[in-house]
């Protein structure tokens, strides 16, 4: 292997299914697909370029990880159902999103993040031409490559189960009825009625958490008010930003508590008040949640895991 003495055993490879293969099992067939899709007057020549290049990626991917170590393929649909080792360097084959979905099962361990089509990409997560794969990943396993660190949040409920997120986390109700539930943060509690919270990390503090005071400094200038700048967080701060959602004012209900910084340390506590159909999901994926009904109690705060994404050799 070159001389080199590798601190890793196996090179976890983590893809993802094109939109031309989701449109395939949609339909059954690619010609099926192809009449949809042109149907609506659309060119499915673009989705036969991506796919195209996804999977000369993968080839040369493949070929390139041939360093000697054991290689394991995973789809991402099945990473919520993947425990990972010590011993195991990951890489992510995909648009940023994929590191998103998968750093939370990650536990710490090296991400090498590979953009397939830079042209199509935009590639903040995933860094890496695919011809500059090979020479990070040697990097990894040796224990010498440059490594971006970013905080995780961590929600706990009180039976012990958990949930890690690279972006944000949402508690709230599976649907679009009100959540209802006792928030106690900083020293104060109340009882709220809203749409549910939304949790983010440095890294997610441009996405999701965005949107929410886009609406606010909107909503602000329309009453003749000045502009809201948003919260933003470095990747490695030691801190989370939260947000509650549309928080309804009644006799039972209040909106005192609606954003703040959670820092480490800290923590913000939810206790669900809803006899069905509670939730606490983490970027984006709503197969992988948390049940949060009635009895229920989450605390949530900075992980003292964090995902760590190699940005070079």
């Amino acid at each position: 292997m070159n001389g080199i003495q590798y601190a890793y055993e196996k090179i976890v490879v983590v893809t993802r299914k094109t939109r031309l293969d989701e449109l395939t099992a949609r339909f059954n067939t690619r010609a099926q697909a192809r009449f949809y899709i042109e149907h609506a007057g659309l060119d499915f020549s673009d989705y036969e370029r991506e796919d195209e290049a996804y999977r000369q990626s993968l080839s040369r991917l493949r070929s390139g990880l041939n360093l000697g170590l054991k290689i394991q393929f995973v789809d991402r649909q099945y990473l919520p159902t993947m425990r990972f080792h010590a011993n195991e360097i990951i890489v992510a084959l995909g648009q940023d999103g994929l590191v998103a979905n998968l750093a939370k099962y990650a536990g710490g361990q090296p991400i090498v993040g590979v953009n397939p089509d830079p042209g199509r990409f935009d590639g903040v997560l995933v860094p890496l031409a695919v011809t500059d794969a090979e020479s990070a990943v040697k990097a990894a396993v040796a224990g010498k490559a440059r490594l971006r660190s970013a905080t995780l949040a961590e929600a706990v409920l009180n039976d012990g189960q958990r949930l890690l997120a690279f972006n944000d986390l949402f508690i709230g109700a599976r649907s679009h009825v009100s959540a209802r539930y006792r928030i106690h943060f900083g020293g104060k509690s109340e009882s709220q009625s809203s749409s549910g919270l939304i949790v983010s990390t440095g890294a997610g503090s441009t996405g999701w958490l965005s949107s929410v005071f886009n609406m606010v400094s909107s909503v602000s200038l329309f009453m003749g008010g000045p502009p809201t700048t948003p919260i933003r967080l470095d990747w490695e701060a030691d801190a989370l930003a939260f947000v509650v959602r549309e928080p309804f004012v009644s006799r039972h209900s209040s909106s005192e508590i609606a954003a703040g910084l959670i820092g480490r340390g800290e923590e913000l506590v939810i206790e669900s008040a809803m006899p069905a159909g509670g939730a606490i999901f983490s970027d984006g994926i709503e197969s992988d949640f948390l049940a949060f009904d009635a009895g229920a109690v989450a605390h949530v705060h900075p992980s003292s895991v964090r995902a760590n994404l190699v940005v070079g050799s």
